[in-house]
């Protein structure tokens, strides 16, 4: 840049209080210069700072307790596989599957995540839990989406696309593309995988000033899951979405290995009650389990962390014994499109931030690069379920969490949400598969896993295990399926 532009983003930084931005700008290459220059462009100073004005003053105000606001959601919208008749729940599944084979339903999945808690610095999707067949995440979730697009094909005759929409984060964003191509996108078409990239938000120190991570680098981190729509706005997914017809999506986390990507009667249940937003749902196990809960505040849905209200309100129950507030957030969620095209034009501006405090690397003034002891800043985060507040219609739908949810978020080193529970889940899960279509097991404990493809929820096993009793372990896979060869 010229030495007149320079004077200019001086200034420019100087009105936001930034200036310390160029505080090496002496001593830096013309190569570190540019790069600078193109973050600082890059990033919309005047709109971050605004972002770190909203989110810390929510901070102060945010302490007191949400209990006398709170309402459980009305049954009407809230339903449960559990408390719902075979015959009802086999019209949600044809109306999903409906509305699948007319190419009207898409995938979005939040995979921003690493396996760091892992010890792992690989996308969290390509983590391998120990399942016989050594299959990642994202190989699961593709077979799912592989397998429920037959299902669809055979009730309705016709060929159908489920697209996968795949949001990474700057640190996934090309071991995810690279892992899909080394594995042939597990069988599904390319073209019918789109992955983009969550944006970034610059990490601020307390007072308020950008954090530089090196002389010529802003600090920056991805902007929470909840930047899901500025990306498939800026990205122009949403546009994307729109061209191929598709009328709904189902967005999850990645690392829920009993995920039913795509959900027909999911989708079915949420297109039947007109919602243009869904959650599904799992019930709280124990009042004070650290789960958020779907909730009414003062008209609007919204979650409400464990941490924003009191015991007692943590504790009540209804008459039939169940916790009043137990609708359980599980990062699993139904959308319609246009509903995500309002947000996107309209709402997001209002998303609520959120403020993590963390330890974050910063180069101090001699150009020494520091890692702290303790946290000495903020990172500014949104969330993907705070577009419930904006939503007209909102339906819950509950499942059971032995068939739906199990999260790996820990090393096998913690007791929960570990490896070796994520395996033992599906294990249970496939074993009850076998045992509902009429198998059985020798006594004692039961390693079983049931490939996707050969089954997307249970169905279709009655012709392999009926009538059958087996012995641990027992491996359903197709004939000459591509597994992974584990490292």
């Amino acid at each position: 840049p010229k030495m007149s532009d320079i004077s200019e983003i001086t200034g420019f930084l100087k009105s936001y209080g930034q200036e310390h931005i160029l505080h090496f700008w002496e001593k830096l290459s013309d190569d570190d210069r540019h790069e600078l220059i193109q973050d600082i462009k890059t990033i919309n100073i005047p709109e971050v700072i605004s972002y770190f004005q909203k989110a810390t003053e929510n901070v102060s105000s945010d302490q007191e307790k949400l209990d006398d606001r709170l309402k459980p959601i009305p049954s009407s919208l809230f339903g449960a596989v559990s408390r719902t008749t075979p015959e009802l729940l086999l019209s949600y599944e044809e109306e999903g599957l409906k509305q699948i084979s007319e190419g009207h339903v898409g995938v979005l999945l939040m995979a921003g995540g690493q396996g760091t808690r892992l010890g792992s610095t690989d996308p969290k999707g390509m983590y391998d839990v120990g399942l016989p067949s050594h299959k990642s995440l994202y190989q699961i979730q593709a077979e799912r989406i592989k397998k429920l697009m037959e299902l669809a094909t055979e009730r309705s005759g016709k060929s159908c696309v489920i697209t996968w929409f795949i949001m990474t984060s700057e640190h996934t964003m090309d071991p995810t593309i690279e892992f899909f191509e080394k594995n042939n996108y597990f069988g599904l078409e390319k073209n019918n995988v789109v992955v983009f990239e969550q944006g970034l938000l610059p990490c601020f120190t307390f007072d308020g000033k950008i954090i530089m991570d090196k002389p010529h680098k802003i600090s920056l981190a991805p902007d929470g899951n909840g930047g899901l729509y500025r990306a498939l706005r800026d990205k122009k997914v949403l546009d994307m979405i729109e061209n191929k017809g598709i009328m709904y999506l189902h967005a999850h986390s990645v690392d829920n290995i009993l995920v039913k990507v795509a959900d027909p009667i999911f989708i079915g249940y949420c297109v039947l009650k007109s919602a243009d937003c869904g959650a599904k749902v799992v019930e709280k196990a124990f009042p004070t389990e650290a789960l958020g809960v779907v909730c009414n505040v003062d008209g609007k849905y919204q979650v409400v962390e464990y941490s924003e209200i009191t015991l007692k309100t943590a504790e009540m129950r209804n008459n039939d014994g169940r916790l009043t507030f137990s609708a359980g957030n599980i990062c699993n969620h139904f959308f319609t499109t246009e509903f995500l095209r309002s947000v996107a034009n309209k709402y997001e501006c209002d998303l609520k931030l959120h403020v993590a405090k963390k330890k974050i690397p910063y180069i101090d003034f001699d150009g020494k690069r520091c890692k702290p002891e303790k946290p000495n800043g903020i990172k500014i985060e949104k969330f993907v379920f705070d577009v419930f507040q904006f939503t007209k219609k909102l339906a819950v739908w509950e499942v059971n969490r032995e068939d739906e949810f199990s999260a790996l978020k820990n090393s096998d080193a913690a007791d929960k949400d570990t490896p070796t529970t994520a395996r033992k889940d599906l294990f249970s899960l496939h074993k009850r598969f076998v045992e509902e279509a009429g198998g059985k097991f020798e006594p004692g404990s039961v390693v079983c896993e049931i490939s996707p493809l050969v089954s997307y929820a249970g169905e279709g096993l009655k012709s392999i295990v009926q009538g059958k009793i087996f012995k641990s372990p027992l491996h359903i896979f197709k004939p000459n399926e591509h597994l992974p060869i584990p490292t």
